[in-house]
């Protein structure tokens, strides 16, 4: 064999070579893309969920909210709807209401409340008072706590409060469910637990 025939051979395997090392890059970069589309096909639906079940408990608090102020008149203590509302409220509402219209909302009821207080009604000292707590709350209590878990476990722990105080005063778990006027108060507060289980259950995996 001449030297000009052993170094084409040589040239020959070096470029097999290559392009056997370029299949199996290009194979490696394949998997790694899928798995980091499966990934973030994961993530991105257990952010919709939780986006999602948050609209969803903080509608069925400002609903128990409206329930409370007009026909469901009792002595639990609604008003901690409030900050369960304050922790739950979805980002796009919440910077929505803490900015310059919150400011505004909460001034005119202030002055209402000051100047006017035989034509503030009743109704919306609870609305008010949201949106003070909306518009004052530190930073510390407006973004760190509604993104950790101890915002979560004051939701659920809200959510239990409301719902056995429900069940004493429907005269138990069975009428709580059968009253005609009890059964959307009670599936309202079951509402309230959507959210902080499933984030419960997100923090725990």
């Amino acid at each position: 064999m001449g030297r000009g025939e052993y170094i084409a051979m040589a040239t020959e395997d070096e470029q097999r070579w290559r392009k056997d090392l370029l299949k199996s890059d290009l194979k490696e970069f394949g998997v790694a893309a899928k798995r980091l589309a499966n990934d973030a096909v994961k993530l991105g639906g257990l952010a919709f969920g939780t986006s999602f079940l948050k609209w969803v408990a903080s509608f069925a608090a400002i609903y128990l909210l409206i329930l409370d102020r007009t026909n469901w008149k009792t002595n639990m203590l609604t008003s901690l709807l409030i900050p369960y509302i304050f922790l739950t409220l979805p980002s796009i509402l919440f910077n929505f209401l803490r900015g310059e219209v919150g400011k505004w909302i909460a001034f005119i009821a202030v002055v209402l409340r000051l100047f006017f207080p035989r034509h503030f009604p009743d109704w919306l000292e609870m609305p008010g008072s949201l949106i003070l707590l909306l518009v004052v709350a530190p930073n510390l209590f407006a973004v760190t706590l509604r993104h950790s878990w101890v915002g979560v476990l004051i939701c659920l722990a809200i959510g239990c409060y409301l719902l056995q105080e429900h069940i004493r005063a429907s005269g138990g778990f069975r009428n709580a469910f059968t009253q005609s006027h009890g059964v959307s108060n009670t599936i309202g507060i079951i509402l309230l637990f959507v959210y902080p289980v499933w984030a419960l259950v997100l923090w725990i995996l």
